[in-house]
């Protein structure tokens, strides 16, 4: 999976507040929260589940079902308390535990709560928790379930949070692999990292340049009542999450949302007009427009799914940055012969498949998505990758391995060994891993963790 960049969907962002919208009955968006949330326990990515959602309510429910993500570790295990056996129904189970989650917010200190924690009455929660099984025939069964489950929770609060304080899992949120495989890259970090990927991630915008410049997109947005900080040659972070389609300037082409992390990628190959350049792994299309933002280049952006690169292909006419020198091919970049014309390239940007452990501040539900047995198979399609965009190369040419990866494998220990299989490649300068932080004063966008290793080719 590769996912560096937040896509600008209009209604799958999670920027998409749904105060910015009429509130729903709560125990409707509670049980269209439940169906994403068990979806996602069943393996579809919580981005896909929610566009399954009716319109109306997936704005509260992706609000709801984002909390539940950052807090599912300790969701899983208070139904493990609770439950004697897993209800066949997934709608349901899922319904527990985010309501499990929103019931202890409740009955929380007011001064201990997370400020992004959804906040209820307990009456009321509980009270909709209920209603919510009345709202499809195949949860009507489970009224008393769920009654009797949120109702013992509220009696035996303290003793079973008391169970949980040497369960990591429901500590850090995340699964317990992935947790040790931290502990073990990071011995002094881990903790933050987990941490940090529990924090709402800022808005994080970058100006197009060839359409507008960063001053006139501050005044458009300081003349619509938006405060957004500058970071970077292009960057702009908002104080405020909103809507992206709502914000100034977006049908214009005048930003893109991507993180601060991301926004490094295309500078680094220091790209000139009339070069030759891929973008071997392109979708959704952020760093495609930002190397196309920094000069007139003849650029082919790939990639092996074809409905990504429709994606891809929206983005840059959204940009205004389609034209006769940019090509768009859905092909494989380990199947150069069926789309490469013979001409190396002066640059390639390999933002490569990744576990995506780098990014989970944004998508939360990545961490319950991965297995720890994905690492090596995703490291050997890295590989693969990289060997045959190699020979892609110009001499004297730049390949940029880009990962939005915290892992090893899939980092630091690609980097090393690639070198090790091509003499003539010759690493370069560049940030290597860039763990994932919080916004501070020299950084106030903060940033997602991505990996960085350039090479040039020896003539």
């Amino acid at each position: 999976m590769k996912e560096s960049e937040i896509l600008p969907a209009i209604d799958a962002s999670p920027y998409n507040h749904p105060m910015t919208q009429a509130a729903p009955a709560l125990s409707d968006s509670l049980l269209a929260a439940a169906r994403a949330i068990g979806a996602v326990e069943t393996g579809q990515s919580l981005t896909e589940a929610l566009l399954d959602v009716r319109p109306d309510l997936r704005p509260s429910a992706q609000s709801l079902s984002f909390y539940a993500m950052r807090h599912w570790g300790q969701a899983m295990a208070l139904r493990r308390l609770l439950l004697d056996r897993v209800p066949p129904n997934p709608t349901v189970f899922a319904l527990l535990g985010l309501s499990l989650l929103l019931l202890e917010v409740a009955l929380s200190d007011p001064a201990e709560r997370d400020a992004t924690a959804p906040t209820y009455t307990a009456h009321t929660l509980v009270d909709q928790a209920v209603q919510a099984t009345q709202g499809q025939r195949d949860t009507l069964n489970f009224k008393g379930l769920v009654n009797a489950i949120l109702r013992r929770f509220q009696r035996e609060r303290a003793a079973l949070l008391s169970q949980l304080a040497q369960d990591l899992e429901a500590q850090y949120n995340h699964p317990k692999w992935w947790i040790e495989a931290l502990q073990t890259a990071y011995p002094q970090d881990w903790k933050r990292l987990l941490e940090t990927a529990n924090v709402h991630p800022p808005l994080t915008l970058r100006v197009n340049l060839r359409a507008t410049t960063r001053e006139a997109v501050e005044q458009a947005f300081d003349a619509a009542g938006i405060a957004a900080t500058p970071f970077g040659v292009a960057g702009l972070v908002l104080d405020v999450p909103r809507a992206i389609a709502s914000l100034p300037g977006y049908a214009q082409g005048w930003w893109s949302v991507q993180d601060a992390g991301a926004q490094l990628a295309a500078p680094l190959l220091e790209l000139k007009d009339g070069m030759r350049v891929l973008d071997a792994c392109a979708a959704p299309g952020g760093k495609t427009a930002h190397m196309l933002e920094l000069a007139a280049l003849k650029l082919t952006a790939l990639d092996i799914d074809n409905a990504r690169m429709g994606r891809v292909e929206q983005n840059l006419e959204r940009l205004g940055l389609l034209n006769d020198d940019v090509e768009l091919i859905a092909e494989s970049a380990m199947r150069a012969h069926t789309w490469w014309d013979g001409k190396p390239f002066d640059a390639i940007l390999a933002d490569v498949p990744c576990t995506a452990s780098g990014i989970v501040r944004r998508h939360p539900d990545i961490r319950w998505l991965r297995r720890v047995t994905d690492l090596k198979p995703t490291a050997k399609l890295q590989r693969e990758i990289l060997d045959s965009l190699w020979s892609l190369v110009a001499p004297g040419g730049k390949l940029l391995l880009v990962t939005c990866s915290i892992f090893p494998q899939e980092c630091e220990l690609q980097a090393q060994a690639f070198l090790k299989r091509h003499a003539q490649a010759v690493r370069l300068l560049a940030p290597g891993q860039l763990l994932p932080c919080l916004a501070n004063a020299e950084q106030p966008a903060g940033q997602d963790g991505f990996f960085y290793a350039l090479f040039s080719r020896q003539v």
